[in-house]
């Protein structure tokens, strides 16, 4: 027997550190922070265990949470005070996120990104005001009905409209960066466009840019209060079949001016991960999302696995696909224990 290629020797302990391929620390990591303008007490996401809406007044309190652990970067997401078929709130001078921006910016170091969107600000849950169009019976947001009848679908060049409005709002409150979330067309050239003329051109643009239409976000819609009130979102965001697809988005957002790439989720997208940074320069980002966060809580409390170790090889996983930067719920535990976290 052969035995002169021993791939063990590598394996033991001392060695095993040494000849590790892939690193992950505090600072890839970003964490969601909620704030909720509707309370004045922290509320635990049920479907979430571990996280909370937070109000305004506490929010500053909550992001110092969040680098007491090492990591430095939060994105925020927020429940506004009242919903309208417009989303008007979504760029409001005193709207929830443009406040809680002044205060985080003006108290704290973090690096604050903002998700831009409006599926939390208006009164139908989905992505922007919403228009008739006559499509296909069984392709559409409300398939009921006879074939071809008007039916509501999101008005992609009047959500481009309210995006602009919403990124300049974030940007004068204080904003490090904006990451519009919306799918729609052409979506990062008009955010680049506003941030440009409005004199924050060093703004950078992290773009959801392959974002599926995933069975993944159920717990998300339920903390930030963003779930569709009819049909779905498969009229915009991506077909989890398709790959191909997705390198198209992404070259799309490179040509238009984004600076760092999302894929969301992660774990179900890992070859989507791969392929983005194989073929672009640009940063990669990834969403490992509620629903995949969840999942391992739930199968923790069943004794199942265990979850410190699951967190951990899974945000590994992600990094080892190919992200730069990791958006997890896990962010804080998990930099807790990593080399850097506090």
């Amino acid at each position: 027997m052969d035995l002169t290629h021993r791939p063990r020797r590598l394996r033991q302990d001392r060695v095993r550190g040494l000849v590790s391929e892939t690193s992950l620390e505090p600072s890839d990591l970003i964490a969601p922070v909620f704030v909720d303008a509707t309370t004045d007490e922290r509320v635990p996401i049920e479907s979430m265990p571990g996280h909370e809406r937070v109000p305004i007044e506490e929010i500053v309190a909550r992001v110092e949470e969040v680098l007491e652990t090492g990591v430095e970067a939060v994105m925020l997401f927020g429940i506004p005070e009242s919903k309208d078929p417009e989303g008007s709130r979504a760029w409001a001078g005193d709207g929830v996120i443009q406040e809680a921006l002044r205060r985080i910016t003006s108290e704290t170091d973090a690096y604050v990104i903002t998700d831009v969107c409006l599926c939390e600000y208006t009164d139908h849950g989905h992505c922007g005001p919403l228009e008739e169009e006559l499509r296909a019976e069984g392709s559409v947001v409300e398939a009921d009905g006879p074939a071809c009848e008007p039916t509501l679908t999101v008005d992609n060049d009047a959500t481009l409209e309210a995006l602009e409005r919403i990124v300049t709002s974030h940007a004068r409150a204080g904003a490090d960066m904006v990451a519009p979330s919306g799918m729609m067309d052409g979506m990062v050239g008009v955010v680049r466009s506003a941030l440009d003329e409005a004199g924050f051109e060093r703004v950078p643009i992290m773009s959801y840019a392959a974002k599926y239409e995933s069975a993944f976000y159920g717990p998300f819609r339920d903390a930030a209060d963003g779930a569709p009130s009819f049909g779905n979102r498969r009229h915009y965001q991506m077909d989890p079949a398709n790959s191909r697809e997705a390198m198209r988005e992404v070259r799309l957002d490179a040509e238009q001016g984004a600076d760092v790439m999302m894929v969301k989720p992660a774990l179900p997208y890992l070859d989507i991960v791969s392929a983005i940074r194989r073929e672009f320069d640009h940063p990669v980002a990834a969403y490992n999302v509620s629903g995949e966060y969840a999942m391992l809580q739930a199968a923790a409390e069943k004794g199942w696995l265990d979850l410190e170790d699951a967190a951990l090889e899974s945000l590994l996983s992600i990094k080892r696909a190919g992200a730069d930067l990791i958006l997890t719920y896990f962010a804080e535990d998990v930099a807790e224990r990593l080399p850097g976290g506090r």
